[in-house]
């Protein structure tokens, strides 16, 4: 259910990489493939296949080999790793000595384990070594695919080098101990526990756990058939799954027996036609559910944990007649990374929530609202761009937002860095002088509107008088928003509505929370 295991089956990736791909006439390749599905990609699966025509291994992302079959040390190279090849007997790389496993092997009939295809009788498979490999228990492992430039120059993960220059890293706290400890977001140390159980018997009893949920806000818009990845789902295939109506009720008791009672009609494809096979699948997407529910319960730890929001703080007397002045202060508690990181440029989106809600319990003034297709009300909202709805003016956006200068006219907020032209064909102009000197590209940039490592900011808000017109006792309501995606950027792409309704749907809302206060005559 981790973020890792998502990167090579998430929708939103493929209509991500097929529009990027598209833009750029194919020249693209594998690129973000690299990262997505490294076993894909080491294999030679073509790139515009879908994911699910290859092996299984190459569908689970960035799977167990993706880190523990990499022995070379790498940088910044954009995700370009070797996989070594091997089979399962092979050996494995990690941050242990491999005493666990050393020791199986020196009691293999007791543990019933085979370290080659010739033995004979009972046994299951194992690696037949485990090198330790310094590099993978320190943040330099996670550099190749969490700090990522593009042509012409411009960076879309920049998480290594805000690392870089962190606090955590001056205190030698690392990647993983915040991604992978026992406290979703912070350096609490580590769960322990068997490094295995083979046989039924615990092997290592007490050894330290890195958690490989990898803790962060990412999540799957996915049909819960098809992720997170459940042994009992392969009976089906993807197209299969994507013909199962979950949201229907396929499945349940309650809308098999109203179905048998002919208490409404329906018509099933013909995979789903076998009342059976529907419960059986529910039993598969109910399991992924609930394991959905555990990500979503971790990424509101480390939302939460990473940062502190207080308020609200009036700066002024509050009577009738007289516009309301206050404000909330946001703290970053994270010392190894931005808040939010750079990951994929203008793509996830932190803003807050702020409504008030007046003495007869009618709702007066929200900032942070949506528009009809679930987007913040800023100046990429269509709806705003239509007129249908008014501009956010005092909009707390964490968003970090690509800029590109035109053939006329000042900076221009834009959904990928590519610049218009005088023709339909997007062309990103190659520089003229060395980027270093500008550390961007020329007409092009981002404008990071995240917070730094520790660092604070005021969310500055102001109620017009007209607002606040009679005495009593008000309340101001207040969330943080966490979303992956854009809803504008995910229409750009091709995104389907069910990848949309998904995308809205598992929003998190973090430090909510509501605070009443009097308004005087």
């Amino acid at each position: 259910m981790s973020s890792h295991a998502y990167a090579a089956v998430s929708p939103m990736f493929h209509k991500f990489e097929q529009k990027i791909n598209d833009l750029t006439r194919g020249t693209l390749g594998y690129f973000c493939m690299r990262c997505h599905s490294p076993v894909g990609t080491t294999l030679k699966f073509p790139r515009n296949e879908p994911i699910f025509h290859s092996v299984p291994a190459a569908a689970e992302g960035v799977t167990c080999v993706a880190c523990h079959r990499v022995k070379q040390r790498y940088g910044r190279v954009n995700g370009e790793r070797r996989v070594e090849p091997g089979d399962i007997y092979a050996p494995v790389f990690g941050g242990s000595d491999g005493a666990g496993l050393q020791h199986v092997l020196a009691n293999k009939s007791a543990y019933k384990v085979k370290t080659h295809p010739g033995e004979k009788g009972p046994g299951q498979p194992i690696h037949t070594d485990a090198i330790q490999f310094e590099q993978l228990s320190s943040s330099h492992f996670c550099v190749s695919c969490h700090q990522v430039a593009v042509f012409p120059g411009i960076k879309l993960e920049v998480v290594w080098e805000q690392y870089r220059a962190s606090p955590a890293r001056r205190q030698g706290i690392t990647c993983q101990n915040c991604h992978m400890g026992a406290n979703p977001g912070r350096a609490d140390g580590y769960e322990c526990g068997p490094a295995a159980i083979v046989a039924d018997k615990p092997v290592n009893p007490q050894r330290k756990h890195s958690n490989h949920i990898f803790h962060g806000p990412g999540y799957s818009i996915a049909h819960p058939g098809t992720f997170p990845i459940n042994p009992k789902a392969q009976r089906w295939n993807y197209q299969q799954w994507l013909c199962f109506d979950w949201r229907a009720g396929w499945g349940t008791e309650a809308f098999e027996q109203a179905l048998e009672q002919r208490r409404f009609r329906a018509v099933f494809p013909p995979e789903w036609s076998n009342v059976d096979d529907r419960y059986d699948a529910r039993e598969v997407v109910e399991e992924n559910l609930k394991r959905l529910q555990e990500k979503r319960e971790s990424r509101q730890r480390v939302m939460e944990n990473g940062s502190k929001l207080e308020g609200p703080f009036f700066t002024r007397p509050r009577r009738v007649g007289q516009p309301l002045h206050f404000n909330y202060l946001l703290t970053n508690m994270n010392g190894g990374h931005n808040f939010p990181t750079g990951s994929l440029g203008a793509q996830p989106q932190i803003w807050l929530n702020v409504a008030l809600t007046g003495p007869d319990g009618c709702r007066l003034w929200e900032s942070g609202y949506l528009d009809a297709n679930g987007d913040i009300a800023d100046r990429h909202s269509l709806e705003v761009a239509a007129g249908r709805i008014r501009h956010d003016d005092q909009l707390f956006n964490l968003q970090t937002k690509f800029l590109t200068t035109n053939l006329k006219g000042t900076d221009r907020e834009m959904y990928l860095p590519v610049n218009l032209d005088v023709d339909q064909l997007p062309f990103i102009r190659p520089s003229g002088f060395p980027i270093t000197t500008m550390n961007h590209p020329p007409l092009i940039r981002m404008e990071a509107h995240s917070l730094p490592p520790l660092a604070m900011r005021r969310a500055k808000y102001r109620v017009p008088a007209d607002v606040v017109k009679r005495p009593g006792r008000y309340r101001l309501s207040v969330r943080m928003r966490s979303r992956a995606e854009p809803i504008y950027f995910m229409k750009f792409v091709g995104a389907t509505d069910s990848m949309v309704q998904a995308m809205n749907e598992r929003m998190l809302d973090f430090h909510a929370y509501a605070v009443e206060f009097e308004i005087k005559p």
